[in-house]
């Protein structure tokens, strides 16, 4: 009996999709989503698009890198290329004047450096619109909200 190799996505995995130059930063994101959502990391662009063609992601992770020299082009491209998908710069600051501009040419949201799991998740959760409770909001309930 053949075996389907492809992998099973749950109603709560999205597709997400992590562009960055920097392997060691493309790892970090990589490991951080992995548990909750279908990642798939790139060094470039042209990759990507060549994914998004069999797979649309709901989020790109963009590294600062790719918009330093034609920042409102690249995600134009990105825009009608990946329809519907957000843009959250990944940026050594959230303060940086690039990064802030990516936000007026249509990025969703810039996430600063250092990335932590809880900065990742958060900033990725809020632009998939998850409202659920994290586990370090449950230490922030009244006992008798515990169930």
């Amino acid at each position: 009996m053949p075996i389907d190799s492809k992998p099973v996505l749950s109603e709560r995995d999205d597709i997400i999709f992590v562009v960055e130059r920097d392997e060691v930063v493309r790892s970090a994101l990589h490991f951080i989503l992995d548990d909750q959502n279908d990642i798939h990391s790139f060094a470039n662009l042209d990759q990507a698009f060549a994914k998004a063609v069999d797979l649309m992601p709901s989020i790109v992770l963009l590294g600062i890198g790719f918009v330093q020299n034609n920042g409102e082009r690249a995600l134009a491209e990105i825009a009608m290329r990946l329809p519907g998908t957000k843009i959250l710069i990944v940026a050594d600051s959230v303060n940086d004047p690039i990064a802030r501009a990516c936000l007026r040419w249509g990025a969703h949201d810039v996430l600063g450096k250092p990335i932590s799991f809880d900065s990742v998740r958060g900033k990725v959760d809020a632009l998939l619109d998850r409202r659920e409770i994290s586990s370090t909001m449950l230490g922030l309930l009244p006992q008798s909200a515990a169930w």
